[in-house]
């Protein structure tokens, strides 16, 4: 992962490891200040944040990430260590984003030196955090994901029958989180360096233009306002899971039936918590357990936590009679055989969505037939696939969607593309989707067929998967390949200024059939690694051809055409090539007119 070897560029690794097992341990971090105000760190922070797309976003400066670029490395540094030394963020830019359901959700955005600076803080609180993590809170956590979640939940229906769910909706979490509760959560977990949690202090009642300096809550938009909310909930989750998951019994048991058997004697609630963000369920195995659940935790919010809950949207639900929401998916149990399984779709006003974003592309094509926006379509398609194809009836739900959409999109396509079935389409389209359907061909691009995706088995969260220890690292080295569906989106979303559409469509074709692997040493690439390279320069003859295009890593193509001989050594030595793999990076560099290395 990229993240992995940003840490070893900057030697931080060692540092984040410590952190994180001493924390395991139940340690108290008083010195925490000068890691977080060291000059890697920061360097670390700011290269973090380059490649972070809200980085072009304006603060109420107007500076962006490419104001800070030009600098030298020492003056940022200076500027950030001086500014902590007494510091004061700078006014928040209020931006309003609409939401799924027609309201509007307020966004803070710092300027790009305090999100920098918010950044250098959550890289050393997050091992802390890390270690005392409740296993199956899955929102904004380094390698989780909403998917992950919802093999949760389907684990606890499939192989345990818990069939009852107790929906809580906290009412404007993120605006009304209690700043003084917040502090005391840092404390007890053991982060008690009276400067960090100034500075923190200072973060959380930083002013909003327009508004003035909040009370409380915590200002979405800012990089470690997500930190900040898994530490507010840590407690219930902890709280939840030692009602029953966790509760300490005085003898063992051999099996699980016996130890649920002595539970249930001691009059505890069966329930298991599954958490993604302020987004969470409680899942039970009958109607009592669950109404139990419902006012214990209401109450728990209430008293603990300063939070209210939007008893409108709050409530028990039997999954057997109907369906309930979760990360834009719905949940049901139905019958299959002598048992009950998840059977699980897409809710509705996420369908209604999706069909409106696809009428926009549409139009869009109309209005100009061009290979770019053919590209742009097919981006929005791999995207909602990829997030959906966990949906056990997905294409029953895509086959309606391309159905509700078949005259619209064939009124308005067949003037400007042809409606066949694919010939010698390029390898992504092979790849990915099946050469049965019948789909459009604009600008020489042929479109992703909205209604051929299939099921994709989810899968549970490994607990040994973990960025700071040492296992859990090589766990991520041998096991931990994403989606290669996953990564060409992440590609065609990018954007690269000055390059032709055939380049943008080429490079993704060139990944794809190079199975994400780089051609010189063979290692697989996060889209974020990646670097298009042409073979021959266009300047002495080359082109954007398929053909002359190779898929590096970028620092590999940085030492193809690096002439300065000690970034040359600092480069081979962190790459660690072979002969071989040199060999072929000079062969790549005689085709530029550069020496050997």
């Amino acid at each position: 992962m990229q993240a992995l070897r940003n840490w070893e560029y900057y030697g931080m690794t060692e540092s984040f490891t410590d952190l994180y097992e001493r924390s395991a341990n139940k340690e108290t971090f008083s010195h925490l200040y000068g890691t977080v105000t060291s000059r890697e760190n920061i360097l670390l922070a700011y290269r973090s944040m380059k490649s972070n797309k809200g980085s072009k976003t304006p603060g109420t400066d107007g500076l962006t990430i490419e104001d800070i670029e030009q600098r030298p490395e020492h003056e940022l540094v200076s500027e950030i260590q001086n500014r902590l030394q007494n510091y004061r963020p700078m006014k928040v830019r209020r931006k309003l984003i609409e939401k799924d359901n027609g309201k509007w959700r307020p966004l803070g955005i710092p300027c790009i030196l305090d999100r920098i600076i918010q950044q250098c803080f959550k890289q050393v609180l997050e091992p802390i955090a890390e270690a005392q993590f409740y296993n199956h809170s899955y929102g904004f956590r380094p390698l989780r994901s909403t998917h992950h979640a919802m093999a949760r939940v389907q684990f606890l229906i499939n192989q345990a029958s818990m069939h009852f769910v107790v929906d809580i909706d906290i009412l404007g979490f993120f605006d009304n989180v209690n700043h003084t509760l917040l502090v005391k959560q840092l404390w007890n977990m053991g982060i008690q360096d009276r400067k960090v949690l100034a500075c923190i202090s200072k973060m959380l009642k930083a002013e909003i233009e327009g508004e003035g300096i909040p009370s409380k809550g915590v200002p979405q938009g800012g990089l470690l306002s997500t930190l900040l909310s898994n530490i507010v909930l840590n407690d219930l989750d902890h709280w939840v899971a030692g009602q029953w998951e966790l509760f300490p019994l005085t003898q063992p048991f051999k099996s699980r039936t016996g130890e649920r058997a002595a539970k249930i004697r001691s009059s505890l609630k069966e329930g298991y918590l599954v958490r993604y963000a302020d987004d969470f369920k409680i899942i039970c195995r009958d109607w009592k357990s669950a109404q139990r659940w419902y006012h214990a935790v209401v109450l728990y919010l209430k008293d603990r936590l300063k939070l209210d809950v939007s008893p409108e949207k709050s409530q028990i639900i039997n999954l057997r009679k109907r369906e309930s929401e979760f990360l834009g998916f719905t949940i049901r149990a139905n019958k299959k055989g002598q048992k009950r399984v998840a059977h699980t779709g897409i809710k509705a006003n996420k369908r209604q969505k999706i069909k409106s974003e696809a009428k926009k592309h549409i139009l869009k094509m109309r209005a100009s037939p061009t290979a770019l926006t053919a590209a742009r379509f097919n981006s929005f398609v791999l995207g909602i696939h990829n997030y959906f194809n966990r949906a056990t009836h997905v294409s029953v739900a895509f086959s309606r969607l391309a159905y509700d959409l078949r005259a619209f999109m064939y009124n308005r396509l067949k003037q400007i593309g042809k409606y066949e079935h694919p010939a010698n389409p390029p390898p992504t389209y092979s790849k990915f989707y099946s050469l049965g359907y019948r789909t459009f061909k604009v600008a020489d691009v042929y479109l992703y067929p909205l209604a051929n995706v299939k099921t994709k088995n989810t899968m549970g969260f490994s607990t040994g998967l973990s960025l700071f220890t040492t296992a859990g690292r090589e766990q991520i080295h041998k096991k931990l390949r994403p989606d290669l569906r996953q990564e060409i989106y992440f590609l065609t979303t990018s954007s690269i200024p000055n390059q032709s559409v055939e380049y943008m469509d080429n490079r993704i074709s060139r990944y794809s059939m190079k199975m994400g692997k780089c051609e010189i040493t063979g290692m697989y690439l996060f889209a974020s690694d990646v670097y298009c390279h042409h073979y021959i320069p266009l300047h002495l003859g080359g082109n954007d051809k398929f053909n002359n295009l190779r898929i590096l890593h970028k620092e590999v193509q940085q030492l193809i055409l690096q002439t300065n001989k000690e970034t040359i050594v600092v480069l081979k030595n962190r790459l660690d090539l072979t002969e071989l793999m040199m060999n072929k990076i000079n062969k790549y560099r005689e085709k530029y007119a550069l020496e050997p290395v």
